[in-house]
């Protein structure tokens, strides 16, 4: 991984998670080859780990393949709550919780 490529190292990115691609919003250029092109995904990986799934790739530079970055991804199910997790250099930290039920009980006024 790498710091020289990336504006901020591991952004906040709140509730957003991504499974897949690449937050160019954060990328600067290659450190390697001083370029700012398209940042390929590679050596991706899913498995499944105690009802957990976990997606892992590789952001890597579209011109000299320079590794910018590794992503991971996971998503499970608590009690009634989907899980959602985000870390990457490039793409920042996210976590996310989404009810299963039809009506979030996170989200009810209480009556009194």
């Amino acid at each position: 991984m790498c710091n020289g490529c990336v504006q901020k190292e591991y952004p906040d990115r709140g509730n957003t998670c991504l499974e897949n691609g690449s937050y160019l919003m954060n990328y600067l250029g290659c450190a390697n080859c001083h370029q700012r092109d398209f940042v390929l995904i590679s050596n991706k990986a899913t498995e499944d780990e105690d009802g957990e799934e976990i997606v892992t790739y590789d952001h890597v530079c579209k011109n000299c393949d320079h590794v910018v970055a590794r992503h991971e991804y996971t998503f499970s199910v608590v009690d009634d709550y989907q899980e959602y997790t985000m870390l990457c250099m490039l793409c920042g930290k996210a976590e996310d919780s989404i009810s299963v039920l039809p009506d979030d009980p996170r989200q009810t006024a209480p009556l009194f």
